[in-house]
């Protein structure tokens, strides 16, 4: 579709119709970002889960991330991880492929979790814990990065704004 002003070509239309798609295209990505905000870890609230997180879940508060303390807990923890990561796919494990096996809206809500888990943590690190999972699921030093920026990007106070 061209359009000519004063006898030329003119973008505009094109860009405006660009625009709209887009903003349709993020809108898309956006409800699905809040359905998985409302459901995230809803499972951990009922039967088969609950038992083991209100026994286990102060008890990772005082622990390191990535500790062998820690890994014991998930250990302890795995009869209500299995059905968790199976139900739940922000988590790696829930694909047989890990981190590869998932998309956007999961890598995102699966950041956003980690975070918030850092709050729960005596010694919460995101930046650690970035690092930790890297190897842990095996990322790219690209996602790593990505990671690291978005943090520093959306979620450290701007003092200067």
């Amino acid at each position: 579709m061209q359009e000519k002003y004063q006898g030329r070509y003119s973008s505009v239309p094109e860009t405006q119709e660009h625009i709209k798609k887009v903003y349709e295209n993020i809108s898309k990505v956006m409800v699905e970002l809040m359905a998985r905000a409302k459901q995230h870890d809803q499972t951990k609230m009922k039967h088969g889960e609950v038992e083991y997180f209100d026994e286990y879940t102060p008890m990772l508060a005082s622990c390191t991330y990535g500790s062998d303390e820690y890994k014991q807990f998930l250990k302890n923890l795995e009869p209500a991880l299995i059905h968790h990561y199976a139900m739940n796919r922000h988590h790696p494990e829930h694909f047989k492929n890990g981190i590869k096996g998932m998309n956007l809206i999961d890598i995102l809500e699966m950041f956003c979790d980690w975070y918030a888990a850092t709050k729960r943590h005596n010694d919460g690190d995101i930046m650690r814990s970035i690092k930790i999972n890297q190897e842990r699921f095996n990322y790219s030093d690209d996602l790593k990065a990505i990671f690291e920026n978005t943090f520093n990007d959306i979620f450290v106070e701007n003092p200067n704004g």
